[in-house]
């Protein structure tokens, strides 16, 4: 046996210097390197563990170490993995209750003759939802983070990967089944953990569901997918050739409470329905006042919230292609615009953005609308209304030399060909043609493009709501970012995104990880807040990854201990409350599990 290393770069550009042990074996005739462990990172080692410090340089002699310890013979380095991040989503677990609640859930009928009946399935959803939140990959490349992290069941048993070459799948089908079937059995009591799991945090944290947050997303497939959800639709990952499907949150004071899934060719309005449905049964709420985009606006839907007495809405508007939306901006006055609270952000600029909001008259009955104005909405929408302009006009000015110069003549293609570039870029907003004498003339748009203009900036919020003030309409209506927030959390571009799954209840199941991961992202979060560290969910968790379960041989005799970490790790614990730090130690014998 040897000490290799490996430098691999992270997703940050930052390149990490990785030791392990390895020993060389032949394999078919030839010779190759087997990893034996793997120690961790370089510079965290030599940080955390001092006492192993001369051997990660090289000293042939562990002797004087061996002295420091209290040991006669020298010490054999057994295994130095991760252990942080676990610790952390354990503690989360426990918080939620989620162990009592999956143990007393439903189970999969439908098992191979091969699976254990009595599998400790709830285990393993722990680990999904960390390798979810730490590293997220498929249940196939799980298998490699298995090998870095210290990753166990409730036992203590050590996961392991049982690598077995079959074609391209490295992964004994075995161990796989075990993973799949633990996504069928967590998607079997989906519906009893959500409204468990929303009573708990309002045990927890004390809240009252005032307000329903609603927003939806896309997420794509690899490959076909599953015939019943993968389906062409609206793609918001700029993936139009993938089949996708969507996914709606329903966030309730900041938390996450329940997701949806829907073919990929769903239309944003047609889900509000069944959602609104679904609380009204299973969460039973009384009053709801749902907070929604402007693609949920229907007359259908609002009629539908407005025909409960307890129903209310709080929804945008759309501002293009409709006539009742250009009467309601037109009807704004200058002198009457009210100032929003400022954020944090815009507050420490030098000269911080506004938000100003007005109420204009709205013609349909029960229905009060609020026109907003933002200054950085105006600027960004300005900055695309120029960057597209310019495309389109290059693009038209090309079209133009081509008829000056005779290769374009006949009226009929120049027209197709016009039209083909104004509907790239949205180029009927800003400009217009005309063919005179076989010449191209080129203009602004005498009506769309001041129209934009006077759109630049704006949006409106219509509610039934009347004690509603027009500054918390902005407030509740700007809490949608949080929902938005939490898609970015779900679809980290190696988390939820691409789903290679094909079978609906799989794809369904991945997903539920993903917004349980987010969930508990989202109590990390607060716990860090309310201990007054300024670190996100994802730096706490990154902090935490040099926390690291040590295993050498001293003597003959094992020994093991976990390491304090860094400093933000150190602050991390103990904003969490967490003192006991050691992994549970495992029945003899029984030290590994698949």
């Amino acid at each position: 046996m040897f000490i290799r290393s490996v430098k691999v770069p992270s997703s940050s550009g930052t390149v990490h210097e990785y030791i392990r042990i390895v020993e060389s074996i032949r394999e078919h005739g030839r010779v190759k390197q087997k990893v034996i462990a793997n120690l961790g990172r370089r510079d965290t080692l030599e940080a955390v563990l001092p006492l192993l410090n001369r051997f990660l340089k090289g000293e042939e002699n562990p002797q004087p170490l061996a002295e420091q310890l209290g040991a006669d013979g020298p010490i054999e380095v057994v295994d130095a993995s991760t252990w942080g991040p676990l610790l952390l989503v354990r503690h989360c677990f426990d918080q939620l209750g989620l162990w009592q609640l999956l143990d007393a859930g439903r189970r999969w009928p439908k098992l191979l003759p091969s699976e254990d009946p009595n599998d400790d399935w709830v285990s393993r959803v722990v680990v999904l939802i960390a390798n979810r939140l730490v590293r997220p990959a498929s249940e196939h490349a799980l298998a490699a983070w298995l090998e870095t992290d210290y990753v166990c069941d409730r036992a203590g048993r050590r996961y392991v990967p049982c690598w077995q070459q079959r074609g391209r799948v490295r992964v004994a089908d075995v161990q796989l089944q075990r993973w799949y079937r633990t996504l069928d059995h967590l998607l079997l009591n989906k519906d009893v953990v959500e409204v468990a799991l929303y009573e708990r945090l309002r045990t927890l944290f004390e809240f009252e569901p005032d307000l329903v947050m609603y927003d939806l997303t896309s997420t794509y497939f690899e490959g076909h997918g599953p015939p019943e959800l993968a389906k062409h639709g609206y793609s918001r990952d700029g993936k139009p050739r993938n089949v996708q499907v969507v996914v709606g949150v329903v966030m309730v004071a900041g938390w996450p409470i329940a997701h949806h899934v829907w073919a990929g060719n769903t239309r944003d309005s047609t889900t509000v329905k069944p959602v609104i449905a679904d609380l009204s049964r299973r969460f039973r709420f009384r009053r709801i006042v749902f907070v929604g985009d402007r693609g949920m606006v229907t007359e259908s839907n609002l009629a539908t919230l407005q025909a409960e007495a307890d129903h209310g809405f709080l929804v945008g508007m759309t501002r293009r292609q409709n006539p009742e939306a250009e009467a309601l901006i037109d009807r704004v006055d200058r002198a009457k615009w009210i100032d929003c609270p400022m954020g944090i952000t815009a507050r420490e600029k030098k000269d911080p953005p506004r938000t100003r909001v007005q109420e204009v008259a709205c013609d349909r009955a029960g229905v009060r609308v609020f026109v907003v104005e933002s200054d950085e909405r105006r600027a960004y929408e300005e900055r695309q209304r120029l960057k597209a302009m310019q495309r389109v006009r290059a693009a038209l000015e090309k079209l133009q030399a081509r008829v000056a110069k005779g290769r374009l003549k006949k009226p009929e293609k120049i027209g197709a060909a016009a039209e083909r570039v104004l509907q790239r870029n949205h180029g009927y907003r800003y400009y217009t043609w005309a063919l005179k004498e076989g010449q191209l003339e080129i203009a602004e748009h005498p009506v769309n493009l001041p129209r934009e203009k006077k759109y630049e900036g704006k949006y409106l919020i219509q509610t039934d709501q009347t004690a509603m003030t027009p500054a918390e309409a902005v407030a509740h209506y700007k809490d949608l970012s949080e929902v938005e927030r939490g898609f970015r959390s779900l679809k980290d571009p190696l988390g939820m995104r691409p789903i290679w799954h094909h079978v609906a209840r799989r794809v369904k199941a991945h997903i539920f990880v993903a917004a349980l991961a987010f969930l508990i992202e989202r109590m990390l979060e607060r716990a860090l807040k309310e201990a007054g560290l300024s670190l996100s969910a994802q730096s706490a968790l990154q902090a935490v990854q040099t926390i690291r379960y040590v295993q050498f041989g001293v003597g003959g005799e094992v020994r093991s201990g976990v390491t304090p970490g860094s400093s933000h790790a150190r602050q991390v614990l103990k904003a969490l409350g967490l003192t006991d730090h050691r992994p549970p130690a495992p029945p003899a014998g029984e030290e590994t599990t698949m």
